[in-house]
Parts: C-alpha cells; structure tokens; sequence
C-alpha cells in the first residue's frame, strides 16, 4: 500500500513537473508570436521551390527575420496550423515584424519586387541600359531580343525590331524575370495605348499602323510640350499631303547613328543633313522606313488626332516651344529671329574707362 501512494505522488509530481513545462513553454510560444522582431536592414530570403515549412522557419529564422527557430517552429506547427502552402521566391523584409507578419508574406507570395521607369523618347540601347540598371536583365541580352525579327513578329511587330514598340512607362517584376518576359510586357503595354489612339482617329487620317508608330515617334522626339504635339502632328500630315519632305532633325540624328555604327550624337552637320540615308527626311520624302524612338501615348494620339491647321513649318524658340507659319515667308522671319539673332553672341561693348585717354587721373 506504501509503495502504491509512492508512485501515485511520483506519478502526480511528474505530471505537475510535465504541465509546469507544458504552461511555460506555451507562455514562450505565444510572447514569441506577439512580439516583433527584426532590425531596419533589408533582409533578402530565398524561398526555393518546394521548400516545407520546417525548411521556410529555419531560412526566416538564420536571416535575422523570425527571432528563434524552435520557438518559431513550435509556433507553426502547434499553434498556428495553418493549412496553406508556402510559396517559393525572393522575400524582403526589414523593420519589426511580428512572426504572423513575416509568415503572412510566405502564404501570400508577397515576394520582392524590382521596379524600373522608362520616359517618354528613348531608343532601344536607352530602354536596356535602364533595365540592366535595375537589375532585371543584362543588355547583352535584351538588346540581340529587341533587335530579332522572329522575336518582334511573333510579338505582332510589323518591324524587324522593336524600336518605337517598347511603351514608356513604370514596370514591375519580381527577381530574374526573362528577357522575353520584359519585352512582352513592354510590347503589350504598347498595344494598349495604341488601341486607345485608334479610337475616333480623326477623318481622312489615313495612316497604317506602322506609319502612325513612325510619325508618334517624330513627334515625341520634336517637342516635350505635350500642347503642341497635335499641332506639330498638323504640320507633318500636311508635309505628307503635299508631297513635301518632313526635314525633321530627329530623323537626321538616328540616320547619322545608324551609318556612324550606334554612336548617338546630338550634332547635325551639313554633311549629315545632305547624306543619303532612308531615316534622312532631308534627302528622302515620306516618313522614314521605321520608328526612331519610343512615344509616349500624347505623341501616339498626337498622330491620329492631329490639330486642324494650315502650317508647313515650324521653328524653335529655344525654350521647348516652337513657332508655327503657313508659309515659307513666315518661317525665314522666325529662323532670322530665333536660330540667327536670338543666338547671336552679343557684341562687347568698351568700358570708357577702358579706352586710350579716357582715363580719370
């Protein structure tokens, strides 16, 4: 009988002893999931593809994100119990987070995101060098893409490159997106804005779609002032109209790049204003074989909705704006005013004082 109320009192001891542990380390569990953790320093986790949770919490936990392993573990597999698979790819996080706030992110994919913007008027070579600068892809790849025929084609580009294709705007992408992925969505981005200029296109535009891409990468390229692209988009169409040829310096720039072998520059020589090249609309009449740049949606609508007026020319004022005339006697009054004059070094004047027996004393 002795020995029996011995084992009942070990018995219970041993129970007390377990539940003591039991009830501190669910205490531990819990302030584990109700207290944040973390420092300000961006941590970068890679999920791999078919990781288990154990192997989720151990990658969180080395990281610096989730602030104990076993806890954490316990936390998940006890506690938490949640049903849903975690998702593979490259997380991000940084601040204190509580350990639902890091697993939430797991569950939901949140991961990473890169980000890159391009502007309005930029060439191939251009829209590369800012998404290798991103960190989304390498030129050396992107740019043999944008100029593969089978690639633009099969993207529905009338072109065998993607110049004047590539729609200037702000992308996101998680880590390591391939390069075709990149240009399809740049491609599709395109299409859209392209698909909005076509609606109501004005009466008697006649323009196919190549011609309008070409003609909306001119304009982008010949003024920043969103105001006056449909009536430089006027000018142009009346060029066309009357057979005259567009001598739009743009045009110029890209044909000189493309016979000095891509080297860019923003000086027109006489001898690059007489050469003759198919992008040279001093020496060819029409609208050159293909876009030059890549136009935002004011210069595509600009192309199909042109301002109704009577100009042939226009001329820059250097300040971003430009003056319109209908006739050529017009437009040689404002190249005297404002490419002759207005850039004319003013003449130095002598300081009396300066000159020979004019001196006080």
């Amino acid at each position: 009988m002795r020995t029996i109320r011995i084992l009942f009192v070990l018995l219970v001891a041993a129970a007390a002893g377990v539940g003591a542990v039991g009830a501190k380390l669910y205490r531990d569990i819990t302030a584990f999931r109700d207290t944040p953790f973390g420092s300000q320093e961006e941590k970068l986790v890679e999920i791999p593809s078919g990781a288990g949770p154990r192997q989720v919490v151990r990658l969180l936990a080395r990281s610096s994100t989730l602030a104990d392993e076993h806890l954490a573990w316990r936390y998940v597999r006890w506690l938490k119990r949640d049903g849903r698979p975690m998702k593979a790819g490259e997380y991000a996080f940084a601040g204190q987070l509580r350990p639902d706030e890091v697993l939430e992110r797991v569950y939901r994919g949140d991961v990473k995101v890169y980000r890159f913007t391009v502007p309005e008027g930029l060439r191939m070579e251009e829209i590369a060098a800012i998404v290798e600068e991103a960190g989304l892809g390498r030129a050396s790849e992107l740019l043999p893409l944008m100029h593969d025929a089978a690639f633009a084609h099969g993207l529905g580009v009338p072109f065998s490159n993607l110049e004047g294709y590539l729609y200037p705007d702000t992308y996101t992408f998680a880590r390591d997106p391939r390069p075709r992925a990149v240009l399809a969505a740049m491609v599709g981005r395109f299409r859209d804005e392209l698909h909005r200029a076509e609606v109501g296109r004005s009466p008697g535009v006649t323009l196919d779609e190549k011609q309008a891409v070409t003609l909306a990468s001119i304009i982008e390229k010949e003024t920043g002032r969103p105001e006056e692209r449909p009536r430089i988009s006027c000018v142009f169409h009346n060029r066309l109209k009357r057979g005259m040829r567009l001598q739009t310096d743009p045009t110029v720039m890209y044909a000189t790049m493309l016979r000095h072998g891509g080297q860019w520059s923003q000086n027109i020589s006489r001898a690059d204003l007489l050469a003759p090249h198919p992008y040279n609309t001093y020496t060819v009449t029409g609208l050159p074989p293909g876009p030059i740049a890549n136009a935002g949606a004011a210069a595509l609508s600009a192309a199909l909705h042109p301002a109704d007026c009577h100009d042939l020319f226009f001329v820059s004022r250097n300040d971003g704006t430009h003056v319109f005339c209908p006739d050529l006697r017009c437009h040689e009054t404002a190249v005297r005013k404002w490419q002759v004059e207005f850039l004319r070094p003013p003449r130095r004047s002598q300081e009396r004082d300066s000159a020979p027996g004019n001196r006080s004393g």
